[in-house]
Order: C-alpha cells, then sequence, then structure tokens
C-alpha cells in the first residue's frame, strides 16, 4: 500500500445523493466517521428537481436542492465529513483469501489518495441527455428524466416523450395519468421495447391518450424557467433518423405545441471508477450486489465495497427507494467494520491520531 495517503478513513463513501447522504447520516450516528465525496453531480439528480412531492414527510412538496441541503446538515451534524472531489479508481490493497479486500485506496482525480476499511459506492446514474438547444435552461422547468418524479405538475397538459425503449413506453404509459395527449417521438420506425410494453402503449393509441411520432426527433425545446416549456421544434423524415439528413428535402421541420418534455433514452451508471475492484456489474455497467433477503444486502462480489441506489438500482430509481437501499449499505458496512481483525482498527486508530 503506498504511503501517500493524504488520510485514512474508516468508511469512505462515493456521492451526496439520497442514497450517499443516507448512508452517512446512518454510518456518521454509528461512530464510523464517513467521509462523503460529492463526485461530479453534488446532490445527485435531485437537484435537478425543483419540486419535490413524493417524498415522505413533506405533504406540501419540498424543493430538490433543499432537501438535499437538509440532508446534508443532517449528516454533517452527527459527525460526516463532506468534501468535493471526484473518484478516479478504487484499489482493494489485500488480494488473498479471506473475508477482508481492504484496506481500500481512493484515488481522487485531482491526485489526492485515501485510504479507507469499507467503501460505499452511491455514486448514482447520470440521465442521458440529447443537448438540444434550450434543454438544460429548461430542465427542472417543464424538462425532465423523471416521468414519475415530475408527471403530475403538468395536469391537463399535452406532453412529449422522447424515446423508444422500454423507459420511454413505461413513461409514456404513467403520463397518460395526468396528460391531455402523450406523444411519443421515436427516431426510428421500430421501437426498441419489449412487446409487453409496445401492447400497453398501442392500447393506450387506440384509447385515444397517446400519439405515436415514428422518425421523429427533437431539434429545440422554447419556453422559459418562468413559465415553462411553451413549443418544441421537431424534425421528421420516413427514413428515420432525421437529424442527419436536415439537408434532405423530404425532412420535415415544424413546431410542435407542448407544455412539458420527459427525456427517456437511458442512464449511465457512474462506476467506472470500480472497473479494476473486481465489483461485478451487469452489461449496462450497474453494480450487482447480493439482495435477498437478511442481512448483507448490499454488498458486492468485493468484502468491504457497497452498493446504494441508482448506481445499482436501474429499475425504480426514485428518492426513497435510493434513501432505503443507502441507510441498507451504511448497516452492512457497519456490520462489516465490526468484524475487521483487531489490527486494522488499531491501525486506523493511529492514523487518525497521526492526523489530529
Amino acid at each position: 500500500m503506498t504511503d501517500e495517503a493524504v488520510e485514512h478513513r474508516r468508511l469512505v463513501i462515493a456521492g451526496s445523493g439520497i442514497a450517499g447522504l443516507t448512508a452517512a447520516i446512518y454510518a456518521a450516528r454509528s461512530n464510523n466517521d464517513p467521509l462523503v465525496l460529492e463526485g461530479d453531480e453534488p446532490g445527485g439528480q435531485l437537484t435537478l428537481t425543483t419540486d419535490v412531492a413524493n417524498y415522505p414527510g413533506f405533504p406540501d412538496g419540498v424543493g430538490g436542492p433543499e432537501l438535499v441541503q437538509k440532508m446534508k446538515d443532517q449528516a454533517t451534524k452527527f459527525g460526516a465529513e463532506i468534501d468535493h472531489g471526484i473518484v478516479a479508481d478504487v484499489r482493494p490493497t489485500n488480494d488473498g483469501p479471506g473475508e477482508h479486500a481492504g484496506p481500500f485506496e481512493v484515488e481522487m482525480k485531482n491526485g489526492d489518495l485515501y485510504t479507507c476499511d469499507a467503501f460505499i459506492a452511491a455514486s448514482g446514474a447520470s440521465a442521458r441527455t440529447l443537448g438540444v438547444p434550450g434543454e438544460g435552461e429548461l430542465m427542472g422547468y417543464g424538462v425532465s428524466t423523471c416521468a414519475t418524479c415530475d408527471g403530475a405538475f403538468f395536469r391537463g397538459e399535452d406532453m412529449l416523450v422522447v424515446g423508444g425503449g422500454d423507459a420511454a413506453m413505461e413513461e409514456a404509459t404513467f403520463l397518460t395519468k395526468f396528460a391531455d395527449t402523450v406523444y411519443i417521438a421515436h427516431r426510428r420506425e421500430n421501437f426498441r421495447a419489449e412487446d409487453y410494453w409496445i401492447d400497453r402503449v398501442q392500447e393506450k393509441v387506440e384509447e385515444g391518450d397517446i400519439e405515436i411520432m415514428r422518425n421523429t426527433e427533437l431539434l429545440e425545446i422554447h419556453g422559459s424557467a418562468a413559465d415553462g416549456v411553451d413549443h418544441v421544434v421537431l424534425a421528421q423524415n420516413e427514413a428515420g433518423y432525421p437529424k442527419e439528413n436536415l439537408d434532405d428535402p423530404d425532412t420535415e421541420t415544424f413546431e410542435f405545441d407542448v407544455g412539458a418534455v420527459f427525456l427517456a433514452i437511458g442512464h449511465t451508471p457512474n462506476t467506472a471508477y470500480l472497473e479494476d475492484t473486481g465489483v461485478e456489474m451487469d452489461e449496462a455497467g450497474y453494480i450487482e450486489t447480493r439482495r435477498g433477503e437478511g442481512g448483507g444486502q448490499t454488498r458486492t462480489a468485493v468484502p468491504g465495497i457497497f452498493g446504494a441506489g441508482d448506481v445499482v438500482d436501474h429499475h425504480y430509481q426514485q428518492a426513497v427507494t435510493a434513501g432505503g437501499m443507502g441507510c441498507k449499505a451504511a448497516m452492512d458496512a457497519d456490520e462489516y467494520l465490526e468484524g475487521l481483525p483487531l489490527e486494522s482498527a488499531a491501525s486506523a486508530d493511529a492514523t487518525a491520531a497521526d492526523d489530529d
């Protein structure tokens, strides 16, 4: 193990969203001295949501940034430390057999290096966006990546869902509860979604709740933070992929009135820093944890590394489920730390004394 570590911590948590901050609260109350590294999206995706109406305990709703800040205050009150920084690499230092892979070296993008006895990956998954004009300015003001989070705010509006996979079909179906009409824009003729979801959408089409716009892509979003989305600009070409064929005379560009835009083109889990650890991940990069019943549900294939929140969960992706998993991860990490050999604990105590 390198001698250049700036600090040894009992527990390091990567990510400062709901999962990471919940883990920090529980870990701090268990005297595990957690260090939370915020990552490149401090506060997680919830900071893009202006009004969270489905988080328990807030009957009048709460702003996403406000909820995150309250959780930060709660975590630091109990003794957690929150610091800026992006994790670049995590390295187990014990390659031998046994129940302990740590201590772990945690290298930051700025070159700083920490060591820790246990590590919780709560770095989330970033929603994919299109980068079209107006998207960034109106994110949280009529543009959203989560229908379950924000659909109810646009009751009676026409809504546009962009995408052609399971997520797009599911979100479009969900939004029919609130929308006047839901429009699905997909850049190709055929959907990538499973037949189950295509059949569900077709039922809604027959009922007049959904209209499908095939071979159609979103070019621009217009509106303001004060008034929300006013209209969008779409491109359509029967051959598909109209953005690639804007100069084609068969490509039609037109304005289209909608009151909300939902991007459902997938998420990218933030797990690249775990690639060389031995942590198992699925094809999309989501962490595989033990799950199941009983304790240790958030354990990964590497003893001492735990996963929580959207970095694990590619289905529910809700604040409350992320918080629940963060709680589990902190409790699993505490059990793991309690079982460390005495010499590891003594080493950590000595390092902490040196830092003082």
